[in-house]
């Protein structure tokens, strides 16, 4: 008898469905991602005959669409059962192209999550293609394709081969440029905080902070602001004038979209974007579970709603009420928060656990040690979502000392509320003195310090994709892949946490942005993604959003083409070439800087060039501290000596050993500053602030 073929992506999805569906009369295959696409060797988008693309079969696909081709015709019908995307729906269009399928035919089906229940309830259900999402998905190809194929080979003929321009790359380059010239620009502002340590009747203290003079607030820009209230309280006793007790409540957070997924585990778990997509993948497409095997544990990750399906609420509700009790729910709201201003294509349901009942501990040995890390980030994350706030009982003590007013703060947690569950930050009570009011509380001493104000961070991953969502550039699917390419172009690098702009991308980010201004602007790229979700919604036409695009576009290049002078990135040095004795220079590869012999072509010496970083090894005492690359491109500091002495350590060693245990020191970047810490993790000894 004929089976039913059911196409999806990836070969581990096509695993888990078909345990559900059944060999008997369910055939699953893989399509492996697209089957067609432009060719990478041409334009592949006829400019004159309306934009139309020119799709070829993928080479290397050859043997895959026979495979596909042969089960179709042998079944009696075919379901493309793709992501439920844009990117999804047009591999599903160009498969259904392959395999000869109307595109009017209901052959398409979609599901959420990929569980047992969901699969069989998208077979009964099954409908047409949508040809508005594949509009949309081909605006951004062929916009995509018009701008790195004609911008692109001016940067190779300009400054080097092997470079790319790109609609959102492009854009994302140039936010941390911007970002890296603002700290250049920089300049620290002093200011000064003063508080006090006010002594009760027990000996008990509690610190007030300065708040106003003369019932002003006034800011302290240097010491002698702060000398002038000094003079004026010195010999003076604390009069407490006010206590105010407060109750605050504090909101769960929503479940996960893929951009605050990324930030959080970038922050809590220190995964980048690429990593933290390709684990929730896997979760999203099937882990073999003891005892159940193979099964979707998170719904789909490409999604910018947190919507939840009425049947999810439900399941967590009972989930929340039997293990935790009345008091620990509250109904869940689908309402937008306030300052939620981005349109949402809420195409999907937020990322949750297809099973609240399957808790992190009750698949933790079927997990990886990462899987498991984020699989219980989301489960909790959904779970708070649908409980009762924290409430903090608050209480500020308003001092006056002369006509200085300080005060005091505490905090006191009162109900845990949904932190029982989301507590992936430690917190401390911070419990005041019993005092009253008229109480004079003696001074034990002054505190003045002097601050200075900080350059802005540098972007890391998880600040660039909360810019980039807020900004409205890009859209779930892309802010991993756009973070990748710039750092595999070298356009970027990460040093620790931080993204830093290299010498390469600011050079071919200036030039965009002189001759192309328009299309790494980043309102343009925002606009051009409404436009995209505009051709979703079936209100414009594809091909005129190309068109309108191109037309600026054509006449760019054109000029660019001759404004544009050759740039010679080129860097000579003081290094002698042991063959020919002529001078090394620093030249860009493929695979980044390199030294080669300034005589080339007629010597050919070449040789690494070795970043040195001025600091001796702490642990062979006689190499050089140099910084190098892993395989994935992250910086890291080793020895000159290697493979001799095998030092390696992510951190920039100082040279100097730590004072406590004699370990040597490194540099540690926070959110506002760069820290001397000991590099010893059981040592908490720290040094001076790096300017």
């Amino acid at each position: 008898m004929a089976k039913t073929l059911v196409i999806v992506e990836s070969p581990a999805k096509a695993k888990t469905i078909e345990k559900f569906l059944g060999k008997s009369h369910y055939t699953v295959k893989a399509s492996v991602g697209h089957v067609r696409d432009l060719p990478k060797s041409t334009l592949g988008v006829d400019i004159e005959n309306n934009f139309e693309p020119r799709y070829i079969n993928i080479r290397g696909k050859g043997d895959l669409i026979k495979e596909l081709k042969k089960e179709a015709k042998k079944s009696k019908r075919v379901y493309l059962a793709t992501d439920p995307d844009r990117e999804g729906e047009a591999i599903s269009w160009h498969l259904a192209y392959i395999l000869g399928i109307d595109t009017d035919d209901e052959c398409r089906i979609e599901f959420n999550e990929i569980t047992k229940d969901a699969i069989k309830k998208a077979i009964k259900n099954p409908r047409s293609l949508d040809l508005k999402l594949v509009d949309a998905q081909q605006a951004r190809r062929v916009l995509d394709r018009l701008l790195g194929y004609q911008i692109s080979p001016i940067l190779w003929l300009k400054v080097r081969k092997g470079l790319s321009a790109g609609r959102v790359q492009s854009v994302t380059t140039k936010l941390i440029c911007e970002k890296e010239r603002e700290i250049n620009d920089f300049v620290p502002k002093e200011y000064w905080t003063l508080d006090i340590e006010g002594k009760t009747e027990n000996g008990e203290i509690a610190l007030f902070k300065f708040v106003s003079l003369n019932n002003e607030k006034i800011e302290l820009n240097n010491e002698e602001d702060v000398n002038n209230i000094l003079k004026n309280i010195e010999n003076e006793n604390l009069i407490v004038e006010k206590i105010e007790s407060k109750t605050r409540r504090k909101s769960a957070p929503k479940p996960y979209t893929t951009s605050v997924l990324q930030q959080d585990a970038a922050n809590k778990l220190s995964f980048t974007t690429k990593k933290t997509m390709i684990i929730a993948q896997e979760l999203y497409e099937g882990v073999d579970i003891e005892g159940e095997g193979t099964v979707g544990l998170i719904s789909y990750i490409r999604t910018d709603s947190k919507r939840i399906s009425d049947e999810a609420k439900e399941k967590a509700k009972s989930f929340i009420l039997d293990e935790l009790g009345e008091k620990y729910y509250k109904e869940y709201s689908d309402k937008k928060d306030g300052k939620e201003k981005k349109k949402v294509q809420d195409a999907h349901e937020a990322i949750r656990p297809t099973s609240v009942i399957r808790t992190p501990m009750s698949v933790k040995n079927s997990l990886s040690k990462d899987q498991f890390k984020l699989y219980n980030l989301i489960w909790r994350r959904f779970v708070a979502s649908q409980m009762e706030d924290s409430i903090f009982d608050v209480l500020n003590i308003d001092c006056r000392i002369g006509d200085a007013l300080f005060r005091a703060t505490g905090s006191v947690m009162k109900f845990e509320g949904y932190t029982k569950i989301y507590n992936f930050t430690e917190r401390e009570d911070k419990i005041l003195p019993a005092i009253n009011e008229g109480d004079e509380l003696k001074v034990n001493q002054f505190i003045p310090v002097q601050h200075f104000t900080q350059p802005p961070a540098r972007f890391t991953e998880a600040s660039l994709v909360k810019t980039l969502e807020e900004l409205g550039i890009g859209r779930p699917s892309t802010y991993a892949p756009t973070i990748a390419t710039i750092l595999n172009r070298g356009y970027v690098e990460k040093q620790g946490t931080s993204l830093h702009p290299t010498e390469l991308g600011i050079i071919v980010t200036d030039i965009l942005n002189i001759n192309f201004q328009k299309f790494i602007d980043v309102d343009f790229t925002a606009q051009m993604e409404n436009k995209l979700d505009e051709i979703e919604e079936g209100n414009i036409q594809w091909k005129s959003v190309v068109s309108e695009a191109y037309e600026p576009l054509k006449e760019a290049i054109e000029e660019a083409k001759e404004k544009i002078q050759k740039i010679n990135m080129d860097e000579e040095t003081d290094e002698i070439c042991e063959l020919c004795g002529s001078n090394m220079v620093i030249k860009y590869g493929r695979f980044g800087k390199f030294m080669a012999c300034k005589n080339y072509p007629e010597c050919k010496n070449t040789k690494p060039l070795v970043n040195k970083v001025g600091v001796k090894c702490p642990k062979c005492k006689d190499g050089e501290i140099i910084l190098r690359k892993s395989k994935k491109g992250k910086a890291f500091y080793g020895c000159s000596n290697y493979p001799e002495c095998d030092f390696i350590s992510w951190y920039k060693p100082t040279g100097k050993l730590c004072k406590e245990c004699g370990s040597y020191m490194i540099e540690k970047q926070t959110k506002n500053e760069t820290k001397e810490v000991c590099s010893n993790k059981e040592c908490k000894a720290e040094g001076k602030i790096i300017e």
